[in-house]
């Protein structure tokens, strides 16, 4: 084999390594380096801190309660989405033209952009004109303040998460589920298995890969949340909706302590990277791969 051949694979990759490189890696090494400054973005002198920035971020009562917000809006999220789609799966994995057309229309918002997704729900939700305080308005019930009361905001944000995620993840487990042979379901029959025992010991097992894949897919996703709040809520009321991603960019961005916002989005990579980690070695050994 010439040098030529040898070296061919990995200029073929080169380009692909070079890019991700430039706009993955790199910042990140850079981020973690301006973690340990004092910079307002503008100025070309830098002040070395080391460790201060992140002091200040644990002490700081804003930050914990970002923290909190993103931890509570992530478990809602994921587990909401997880939890109807599999059962949306469950009643949409069979043929016909109605149950093919209720796959489209759940699958529909997945394509829309989170912008337009959020300018159509900061309407829904108006607390004067909303559509939703009209509907409840029919059957007796008070108006809500969905987006303006720190009660509801969170668990609006939520409810637009898991409307835009539930048709991709349903579409997911659908694919799940027609993979896994007929000749299962003929046995389980056969045997006179109950639904729910056919559920709990056949279809959750075999779908254990598939609910592995999007239970990762959607944590991550929620922790990167940041159009819906900077376009619906702004963090607020009273700091009810910041969530880790926003309350990067308001200080990096808006009030221009870079130093400060780096040293967030440090804690924010620490700590998708040690859930991912410990799902994986948890959860990882239940999986049943066919």
């Amino acid at each position: 084999m010439t040098a030529w051949e040898k070296l061919r694979p990995y200029g073929m990759v080169a380009p692909s390594i070079i890019i991700f490189s430039m706009f993955f890696i790199y910042p990140i090494f850079y981020m973690i380096y301006l973690s340990f400054y004092d910079w307002n973005f503008v100025s070309p002198d830098k002040t070395f801190v080391g460790l201060q920035n992140f002091k200040d971020l644990l002490t700081d009562e804003d930050f914990r309660q970002v923290l909190s917000n993103t931890t509570l809006y992530t478990l809602m999220t994921v587990a909401l989405t997880t939890g109807l789609s599999l059962f949306l799966a469950l009643w949409l994995n069979r043929k016909g033209v109605f149950h093919a057309f209720v796959q489209g229309a759940i699958f529909s918002p997945h394509i829309i952009s989170l912008v337009s997704i959020s300018l159509l729900w900061s309407w829904l939700m108006d607390p004067e004109y909303g559509l939703l305080n009209w509907v409840i308005g029919l059957f007796g019930f008070e108006k809500m303040q969905w987006l303006s009361h720190p009660e509801t905001s969170l668990v609006s944000l939520v409810i637009v998460a898991v409307w835009k995620g539930i048709g991709y993840n349903t579409l997911v487990f659908i694919a799940g589920l027609q993979s896994i042979p007929a000749d299962i379901y003929e046995a389980a029959a056969l045997d006179q298995s109950k639904p729910w025992t056919t559920f709990r010991r056949i279809i959750l097992p075999m779908l254990s890969p598939t609910i592995f894949f999007l239970v990762i897919i959607n944590m991550i996703g929620s922790f990167q949340v940041f159009e819906t709040i900077a376009i619906m809520t702004q963090g607020g009321p009273v700091n009810s909706t910041n969530t880790l991603v926003y309350y990067i960019y308001e200080n990096g961005f808006r009030f221009f302590k870079i130093g400060y916002a780096s040293a967030a989005g440090v804690i924010l990579l620490a700590i998708v990277g040690l859930l991912t980690i410990v799902y994986f070695r948890l959860l990882s050994s239940r999986v049943h791969y066919r």
